[in-house]
């Protein structure tokens, strides 16, 4: 929201400067974004052109005498048609930088003649887009006073970044009544004198779309003449950015920025027959006010006559019933509009205008009426005419929603120490009504603050007047006690994980929660109650179910970059319905190319070798491990879902029900459905699957107990079924004494005619830690013994001869 300083003072009386102003709008929440002091119109000086005689090398150019107010005449050389002897215009000595042609002067040698500065032209100046001739002013014009000041040109232009729940402030009247509350001045804007209007207007409207439109107003103007907008005016709106048009477009452009009221202004010439607000039928086109065509869906909400749309309520006017010089009779639109329907129609149309950033946010349904009296008088003011009686549907009036106001909720919430009086005079100033002469007050919300829903608004109020600097800094209090953990258990895994997939040489990847629709059906997801409604594209369409198909996607768009060998993880959340409980917590990761741990890429010693199923299987287990799961308690299954190669992937699991993970490489299918290319291999661990460590009675470490007695190795080498799993055999042999077991780790499997058909051998190598005592050869050939008949009592196997 852009205005000048003069603007702002045309509605709050202040002796505040410049600096104090922002300073103060920033204090109130009012974040100033820029300042344009207008320092770079300062060094142009008026100056008269004494003689203008023709370059002696060039036809078309002159060579002035320049008076600009120090008694020395300057030499320039000019080439604007209208440079004469007498003109006075604004001048820019050497040194000078002119904004409109992105130059800094310096003495110039033009055709053999120096030339001492310039004669600028309002372009030159960005006043216009004016470029034909130099700047003429009157003959009474001061020599050698700044230009800026003598045209007013110096008037400052505050933008200020407003979020969302201020629609009050998208006029100057709002930003000065915030000023004014604040102690920064008297608010003087008079209320909006009616127009006795003469006579029914020759339009009506009709609303057939009330919940679109909950309130219209209308009138004609008859005999206007348009034509170009005062001086004054046409200054404020190019200082803001805006391009004079006409004198009725530029009213209501006034208007917008001046009280935060979009209107509207329709040719009445070029209206055939009444108006209807009512929704666009489906496939309706309109030529908008940018020139351009938009097709339009029963979702939209237009202002037709009897032949079609003449405007996308709200959001543009059409160029059919548009203004122009011929113009003679007008209608003006003053209207309140549904702000999410508004806010969906400029969305979906891809139309950002100044008026619905305004009705999306919520208009003053207070000033509709007002605000079509200020644009009637400032027609007829400017542009001349007579006025009909405005024609008002629809709107009921305003109900002042009323809350409950404990003043002590202001120390409560902030901690400021505002009096009753205090709180209950900044509401007032601000506009609200307060009721109520005890501890709690009955305060009615003004029409122009539709953001403020609750006491704690109210606080927020309070709060941001009185001062957010007056909150005094304090230290926490200090516990006597030891600090209790503040992260959750799913907190501190979440970190957990991404430090370890980091430690083993992954990247941490962030990826949209939206995938495509097939994306989804294809890893487990694609239900209705997941998809979008109003997708922010069309490939955005569902909630992930998994966090793999972003990640493979990722790991592609690297491939087709170059980087064919990279290992991606992310953890975030997946979602598997609508509920609350559906959303979980998942560690996913994939690996691609030549990306292991242990190396990747080329070498001369032997290239590394692709990446595979136990790459995944190792990243999921230290995964789980760093979570804090029993990993000596976990089961390793053969397959997984059907995103995975059937005969390559794997599922861990605590007990038969709780999957706590899956992992594998790809099935050829799935790669070919997210079109990526292979090898790769991924797996998810569900970190909310994990269960919680049991409590300890301190927190203390546990003692630290190391044997002093010497490590032994046995390896043992066992024939089973080819469909026995290996970890079948180390659990069934690590079972056999845990006291003395302290790991069995498989080394070594063979496959061949002579152990008969099916079979295959397992050699695992048993760490035995004796505690107590040195063990004897007895003991050794006791324990070997317990552990062959675990084996062959779980898995069928017996020891390799």
């Amino acid at each position: 929201m852009k205005f000048t300083l003069s603007w702002l003072k045309d509605h709050l009386e202040t002796d505040a400067t410049l600096g104090e102003i922002v300073e103060k709008l920033t204090m109130i929440g009012l974040e100033v974004e820029s300042i344009d002091d207008k320092a770079a119109l300062r060094p142009f000086v008026i100056a008269k052109v004494l003689s203008a005689e023709r370059h002696p090398d060039a036809d078309r150019l002159r060579v002035l005498s320049v008076d600009t107010g120090d008694g020395k005449p300057v030499q320039v050389v000019c080439g604007a048609p209208n440079a004469r002897a007498g003109l006075v215009g604004a001048f820019a000595a050497p040194g000078t930088y002119v904004p409109g042609i992105d130059t800094t002067l310096s003495v110039g040698n033009i055709r053999g003649v120096e030339s001492h500065g310039m004669m600028c032209s309002e372009r030159e100046l960005m006043l216009s887009d004016e470029h034909e001739g130099i700047i003429d002013l009157p003959a009474d014009a001061p020599v050698g006073m700044p230009y800026a000041q003598w045209a007013r040109l110096d008037d400052p232009v505050i933008e200020i970044g407003l979020t969302p729940n201020r629609p009050d402030c998208t006029g100057v009247l709002g930003i000065a009544r915030d000023l004014a509350a604040a102690g920064l001045g008297r608010l003087k804007t008079p209320a909006a004198e009616p127009v006795a209007g003469k006579g029914p207007s020759p339009v009506t409207v009709s609303i057939a779309a009330p919940d679109l439109c909950p309130g219209f107003a209308l009138r004609a103007v008859k005999g206007v003449k348009n034509g170009p907008s005062p001086k004054w005016m046409q200054q404020r709106l190019i200082a803001i950015g805006l391009r004079p048009i006409n004198a009725l477009v530029d009213i209501t452009n006034y208007v917008t920025f001046d009280r935060g009221r979009p209107l509207h202004v329709f040719d009445a010439s070029k209206v055939r027959g009444n108006l209807t607000v009512r929704r666009a039928r489906d496939g309706e086109k309109v030529l908008a006010l940018d020139e351009r065509e938009y097709e339009l869906t029963s979702d939209v909400c237009v202002i037709a006559d009897e032949e079609g749309v003449e405007s996308i309520a709200g959001i543009m006017g059409g160029e059919q019933s548009g203004c122009d010089e011929n113009t003679t009779d007008v209608l003006i639109e003053s209207a309140l509009w549904n702000p999410a329907n508004i806010a969906r129609t400029g969305r979906s149309l891809g139309i950002i205008t100044d008026a619905r950033y305004r009705f999306e946010r919520g208009a003053d349904p207070e000033m509709m009426v007002p605000g079509l009296e200020l644009a009637t008088r400032l027609v007829q003011e400017i542009c001349g005419g007579e006025a009909t009686e405005a024609q008002v549907e629809g709107y009921a009036g305003y109900q002042p929603r009323t809350v409950s106001f404990p003043y002590s909720e202001v120390k409560r919430l902030t901690g400021l120490d505002v009096t009753a009086d205090e709180s209950a005079g900044i509401l007032r100033r601000l506009g609200f009504g307060v009721e109520g002469s005890g501890e709690t007050a009955l305060v009615s919300i003004p029409s122009w603050r539709p953001d403020v829903d609750g006491k704690a608004d109210l606080v927020e109020e309070v709060m941001r007047i009185h001062g957010v600097n007056e909150i005094a800094p304090q230290p926490l209090p200090a516990s006597g006690t030891v600090s209790q953990r503040i992260l959750t258990t799913l907190q501190v895994r979440t970190r957990l994980a991404r430090r370890a997939l980091a430690v083993r040489g992954m990247m941490e990847a962030v990826t949209w929660t939206f995938i495509p629709h097939d994306h989804a059906a294809l890893f487990g997801g694609g239900a209705g109650a997941l998809q979008l409604a109003n997708p922010i594209a069309a490939d955005m369409s569902d909630m992930r179910p998994s966090l793999l198909p972003g990640l493979l996607a990722a790991a592609q768009r690297n491939a087709d970059r170059g980087y064919g060998d990279v290992a991606l993880f992310e953890v975030s959340s997946i979602y598997e319905g609508d509920e609350a409980g559906d959303q979980r917590r998942v560690a996913a990761g994939v690996r691609r190319g030549t990306a292991r741990m242990e190396a990747h890429g080329r070498h001369w010693s032997g290239n590394a070798p692709a990446v595979g199923v136990f790459d995944a299987k190792s990243d999921a287990l230290a995964v789980l491990e760093a979570c804090g799961a029993p990993v000596d308690k976990l089961q390793v299954v053969a397959g997984g879902p059907e995103w995975y190669h059937p005969g390559r992937s794997g599922t861990i699991r605590l007990g038969p029900k709780v999957v706590l993970g899956t992992f594998g490489e790809f099935h050829p299918k799935t790669l070919e459905t997210v079109d990526v290319s292979a090898p790769l291999c991924g797996f998810e661990v569900f970190i909310d699957a994990i269960p919680e460590p049991k409590a300890r009675a301190t927190r203390t470490k546990p003692r630290l107990d190391l044997s002093p007695f010497q490590a032994v190795r046995r390896d043992f080498a066992f024939v089973v079924d080819k469909a026995v799993e290996a970890a079948s055999i180390t659990r069934a042999a690590a079972a056999a004494d845990k006291k003395l077991i302290t790991g069995v780790r498989v080394f070594d499997v063979f496959e061949g005619a002579a152990l008969g058909e099916d079979r295959k051998s397992v050699a695992v190598e048993v760490s035995i830690q004796p505690v107590d005592k040195t063990l004897t050869e007895e003991d050794f050939e006791a324990l070997a013994a317990r552990v062959v008949e675990n084996v062959n009592k779980q898995t069928g196997g017996v020891l390799r001869g």
